[in-house]
């Protein structure tokens, strides 16, 4: 049985302003962050941990060593992965969030309520098929990495990303990957598989319990 336990980072500045990332625009975690950080590794030091996997861009890979660091688990190691990055937002990258649903109403809309409709064509993005096909074999490499019973994971990346390949990989269709709801800043999902990747359990979805402050809508995507 393995236990990944997928990590959004900490919030950013641009979060905070509203702003589309993406996998090529990234902006610096807000001071405050590295605080919520610190209480989201304080309610997992009782947990083991095999490895961290983080996506390569820098908002997730300060979050991960900083998790490290305070988890001073002896030989827990950190390994980027590049297939673990955020949506390709093409165009909307670095736009603010009304300023794109003003430029881009229809792909503003389908990437945000209907995914089944999202063409990301017209602003030379990714689509959601896109990312879950290069996001799935890095989880597929990582549960054949980690097979034992008491191996548990934690993989940072980025909330969109996130949200599509969970609800994929617990059997959303593409029409209602975003029926649960969206991710927040410093999040923690968990999920459980017992047959080595072939299927996989619920077991946390968005939980923010540890953190000392109730997340505002600028933390959800």
């Amino acid at each position: 049985m393995t236990k990944l336990l997928f990590i959004r980072h900490g919030k950013t500045e641009w979060n905070l302003e509203g702003r589309y990332q993406g996998s090529q625009g990234d902006s610096p975690l807000l001071p405050a962050s590295y605080e919520e950080i610190h209480q989201l590794a304080a309610a997992l030091q009782p947990i083991h941990f095999s490895h961290i996997y983080a996506s390569p861009l820098k908002r997730a890979r300060d979050t991960a060593m900083t998790l490290k660091q305070d988890l001073d688990q002896p030989d827990l190691n950190v390994s980027i992965l590049s297939r673990l990055r955020e949506f390709n937002l093409g165009k909307m990258e670095g736009m603010a969030f009304t300023d794109v649903q003003a430029k881009y109403p229809v792909e503003f809309d389908a990437f945000r309520n209907h995914p089944d409709q999202y063409d990301p064509t017209a602003i030379q993005g990714e689509s959601f098929q896109q990312l879950v096909k290069r996001m799935l074999p890095a989880i597929q490499e990582i549960v054949a990495a980690n097979p034992r019973r008491e191996d548990n994971v934690l993989i940072v990346s980025h909330g969109a990303a996130l949200n599509a390949l969970v609800n994929t990989m617990l059997g959303a269709t593409l029409a209602t990957l975003r029926a649960r709801g969206g991710l927040s800043n410093t999040s923690t999902t968990m999920l459980e598989t017992r047959d080595r990747g072939k299927s996989y359990k619920l077991l946390l979805w968005n939980d923010t319990s540890y953190l000392s402050r109730r997340p505002d809508p600028s933390d959800t995507i």
